[in-house]
């Protein structure tokens, strides 16, 4: 028998091996990625589900025996799309996990990520990509079944989109955080002075970008931009919604303002104002994790009716308000 005819019987083995191995075993239904436990946010990546993701065209170019998933991390806008990203643990022989706090997370849930895969994305012995997928939404999508998109096409939406000119274009998709990146899901319409969209979106922090036939580019006219893992640019939308904070008594204060990460920790640009034995203000926030405090006369204090503190690492505690 020769090498090449031997080196396929052993694949050949090796998959149904494993098929036989994942009919009779007890594991779990495929799960979502990531869920809440507690104040916890756990990642779990089971090596069962990328290999049944494979076993479709290019399941005969990766040998199984050689697949060898020992480290396996995630990376995000969360941690700057860091390069080598929060190694996940190894839980079992299947499955490796990432327990994080909700407090580690600044962007809006759903969160956009990647894995990260040995350092790198499994390649064939050429050198090929054996997943054009390369472990991004549709791998989640296709084999998690998770639905990332929170984005609603609706006329009297609360945001809009708007691409000025390509004219000769004949098609343009929205592609962004809010939808999983999905890149044949939005079609923008077109219009005299070039594309649109009208939109309904919940309050939130997003990426986005148009997709001209094909070629993917950021938004020409929005100055809110980010650099992305492939080292390009994503245009960012903030989408507000009215906050309104309180604080109970200290009604001998003379001043008091409201302070966070949503005004660079300034303690006099947003002057609170009183109502009988209450401190009040509103303000325009997106969605995710807010920090703040209250500048009572000029002394920083946490929000006494708000038990949720964390530490900025730097010996500071502050409140902490969810935003959705």
């Amino acid at each position: 028998m020769s090498g090449r005819i031997q080196h396929i019987t052993r694949i050949i083995f090796l998959v149904l091996t494993w098929v036989l191995m994942t009919i009779s075993s007890t594991a779990q239904e495929i799960k979502n990625p990531y869920y809440f436990e507690g104040e916890d946010v756990v990642f779990v990546f089971d090596v069962r589900n990328y290999a049944k993701a494979l076993l479709g065209e290019n399941a005969l170019k990766v040998d199984f025996a050689d697949l060898g998933i020992y480290d396996v991390a995630v990376t995000g806008q969360f941690n700057n799309w860091n390069k080598k990203g929060w190694k996940m643990s190894k839980r079992d022989d299947f499955t490796f996990e990432l327990r994080k706090r909700v407090h580690d997370f600044n962007d809006a849930f759903p969160l956009d990520f990647r894995y990260i895969i040995n350092g790198r994305y499994i390649a064939d012995a050429e050198g090929k990509v054996t997943d054009p997928r390369q472990f991004e939404d549709n791998f989640l999508e296709d084999i998690y079944k998770v639905d990332l998109s929170v984005i609603k096409v609706a006329e009297d939406g609360n945001v809009v989109f708007f691409l000025n000119e390509h004219y000769s274009a004949n098609e343009v998709i929205l592609a962004g955080t809010f939808n999983g990146w999905n890149e044949h899901e939005i079609k923008m319409n077109k219009v005299a002075a070039g594309w649109e969209l009208h939109a309904q979106l919940p309050p939130g922090r997003y990426e986005y970008k148009f997709i001209v036939d094909g070629e993917w580019m950021h938004d020409p006219v929005n100055k809110e931009k980010v650099k992305n893992e492939h080292e390009t640019f994503n245009s960012v939308l903030y989408v507000t919604i009215p906050v309104t904070f309180t604080l109970i008594g200290y009604a001998d204060a003379k001043e008091v303002f409201l302070a966070g990460a949503f005004n660079n920790w300034n303690g006099h640009k947003h002057q609170m104002v009183r109502l009988g034995d209450v401190w009040t203000t509103t303000l325009p926030l997106f969605g995710g994790k807010q920090t703040y405090k209250f500048v009572v006369d000029g002394k920083w204090i946490t929000d006494p009716s708000n038990p949720i503190i964390e530490d900025d690492g730097e010996g500071n505690k502050n409140s902490v308000r969810f935003v959705h």
